[in-house]
């Protein structure tokens, strides 16, 4: 088992920043490639990034690209989501999720059925 707990997400105004935080715990983090999504209210669940287990290779959806970043710290067990120049549109609950993807298969990890684990959410509104 592996829990994944959201942090950093609040309110800000449009074209600022907010760096989210998803903490693990449980079984080996670094075993795992590492994923953000985000729902709006209404909308289906939407892929944010995903970076594999060792931080070499990232993967972003087509709405966030050069506007956000996914990192991780194995040491520290824990996932980051860089995000600048937020727009109203990037209002949404947004999830950290872990899947056990196999090397050469990060781009799967744009598929929310591909992911083991979830955690709770973190809220996140860009007021205009």
């Amino acid at each position: 088992q592996v829990q994944l707990v959201e942090s950093g997400g609040g309110l800000v105004q449009a074209g600022g920043s907010l760096k989210l935080s998803c903490a693990a715990s449980g079984r080996a983090f670094s075993a795992y490639a590492m994923g953000w999504f985000r729902q709006a209210p209404g909308k289906e669940r939407e892929f944010v990034a995903v970076i594999n287990w060792s931080g070499t290779m990232t993967y972003f959806g087509d709405s966030v690209k050069g506007r956000f970043t996914i990192s991780r710290d194995n040491a520290k067990n824990t996932a980051y989501l860089q995000m600048i120049g937020l727009k109203p549109e990037d209002t949404a609950v947004y999830y950290c999720a872990a899947a056990a993807l196999l090397p050469g298969e990060l781009v799967a990890g744009t598929v929310a059925d591909e992911y083991d684990y979830w955690g709770q959410g973190t809220q996140v509104t860009v007021s205009s």
